[in-house]
C-alpha cells in the first residue's frame, strides 16, 4: 500500500484528533485512495511547539513530543480531494495543496523509514501486522 510521511504531532493529528486536512506544496492525483500514514522519524522541539500552539488553537491538545511514534507507519486515511487553497477547514495553510481526508483509522505501528513523495510499504509487511 502507499504511503506518506507527516511529521509529528501533523501525523498523530490525522490519525486521532480529525485533522482532515493535509497541506503540501504539490498536488496529488490519486482522489478516493487509501494511503497509510507515517509518522516522519524527524521533528525539532521548534517545529513540535509552533504545531503544537497551531493545535491548541483548533481546540486540540497534543500528547508530549516524547511520546508521539516516530519511524513508523501508523494509520490509514481516504484520500477524497485536492484543492489549492480552497477548502473550508481550520487546518488549511494559505497557498498550499489541501489534500482533503477522510475516515482515519489506527493501525498497529509499523517500523518504517520514510521517504519524500508517495512511497510504497511492502504489503507483507502490512499483512505482518493485521495477521
Amino acid at each position: 500500500m502507499k504511503a506518506i510521511s507527516v511529521r509529528q504531532p501533523w501525523a498523530w493529528a490525522i490519525i486521532y484528533a480529525l485533522k482532515d486536512i493535509e497541506n503540501r506544496g504539490w498536488p496529488i492525483h490519486y482522489s478516493l485512495s487509501r494511503r497509510q500514514i507515517h509518522a516522519a522519524k524527524t521533528c525539532t522541539k521548534k517545529e513540535y511547539q509552533l504545531a503544537k500552539e497551531f493545535c491548541q488553537s483548533m481546540g486540540v491538545v497534543i500528547p508530549e513530543l516524547i511520546s508521539l511514534r516516530r519511524g513508523q507507519v501508523i494509520g490509514i486515511v481516504t484520500i477524497v480531494d485536492c484543492r489549492f487553497s480552497q477548502v473550508a477547514s481550520g487546518w488549511g495553510m494559505p497557498e498550499q495543496y489541501h489534500w482533503q481526508l477522510e475516515n482515519p483509522r489506527e493501525i498497529t505501528p509499523i517500523p518504517y523509514i520514510g521517504q519524500l513523495g508517495i512511497f510504497e510499504v511492502p504489503d507483507d509487511l502490512v499483512m505482518e501486522v493485521a495477521a
